[in-house]
């Protein structure tokens, strides 16, 4: 056999390989198909990835909170349609290379029965894995993001796990992306999330109720002790601010400091800050102490308080 002729056999095998219907072109299809649809949507998704991020960096210097908020939902919404076209880009491609590969003449029957076959019994084992659960999870993550349950940017903790809490780093339709407190990555699937709890804004404000003898000396006492506790964003959000003064009698006042912090760093002012407010007071001489009892906290959120005046205020009328 001569060159020419191996080669023009050779191509005469691959056209039939290519254009017959029989398994080994099924796979090979199902291959080439998972080939490209893979890196193609991979491809797309950085980009989008990418305009994310854009996105992010403005909303963390957005100044104006309602353009944050408005920033962050479009982080959430981009994060939504990459998972999107990774879907569109798998049927598309699955689609154009099924058509490219498979001429009309392999509609017919013929020796493509065995390879129907099959195609249909791995295509239903595949689905019966995998469809179900990623429905599943579609379905919530959708109800999620019309019901507006939390977007990017918020700091949540999910039911029924007592210990999945952080940032929402990214929210599509199948899954959610948390950061912890600790800098741990948490995926969830949406099906798994019963319930959520969102901090608003990230943080959650405190109350101190203090009773001292003296208003003066006693107010100088608290913004004292205030100046030594740690600020920042992982830790005290802003300094402590004393923010009420309540005359009870002539030797009795009530001062009231108020705080953020956020989530899971409550102790910072519950322990640590009235630990040393105290530590501060019994460093005076017995006769000079200002402090009337232990100090009361208590959460303060101004929201939170005015639906519950309503609520108190409904009960009372009863």
């Amino acid at each position: 056999m001569t060159t020419d002729e191996f080669f023009q056999r050779a191509g005469t095998e691959l056209t039939d390989f290519l254009t017959q219907a029989n398994p080994y072109r099924s796979l090979l299809i199902l291959v080439v198909s998972l080939v490209v649809s893979y890196w193609l949507s991979r491809f797309i998704a950085q980009f989008i990835i990418f305009i994310a991020q854009k996105v992010a960096v403005r909303s963390d210097n957005e100044s104006d909170a309602t353009k944050a908020l408005q920033l962050r939902q479009v982080e959430t919404y981009l994060g939504v349609i990459v998972a999107v076209v990774r879907v569109v880009v798998v049927a598309v491609v699955a689609y154009v290379s099924w058509r490219i590969l498979s001429p009309v003449e392999s509609s017919k029957l013929g020796g493509s029965g065995a390879a129907a076959i099959g195609a249909s019994a791995v295509f239903i084992v595949i689905a019966g894995q995998t469809l179900g659960p990623i429905l599943r999870d579609v379905t919530a993550g959708a109800t999620i993001i019309i019901e507006q349950w939390f977007t990017v940017g918020d700091y949540v903790k999910i039911e029924p796990f007592w210990d999945v809490t952080g940032v929402v780093e990214r929210l599509t339709l199948r899954s959610t992306k948390i950061r912890s407190l600790s800098g741990e990555i948490i995926w969830i699937h949406n099906q798994k999330i019963d319930a959520v709890h969102v901090t608003p804004n990230g943080v959650r404000t405190l109350a101190v109720d203090v009773l001292v003898n003296d208003k003066d000396a006693g107010t100088e006492l608290i913004k004292r002790t205030i100046s030594k506790l740690p600020t920042g964003h992982m830790t005290v959000a802003g300094k402590l601010k004393v923010v009420d003064t309540i005359k009870y009698t002539d030797e009795l006042w009530m001062v009231t400091v108020q705080g953020k912090t956020v989530p899971g760093r409550e102790w910072l002012i519950e322990n640590y800050f009235v630990n040393q407010l105290q530590k501060e007071n019994t460093r005076l001489l017995k006769k000079d102490r200002l402090l009337e009892g232990d100090p009361i906290v208590r959460y303060a959120d101004p929201d939170t308080e005015r639906r519950f005046r309503r609520a108190v205020r409904v009960q009372q009328q009863k």
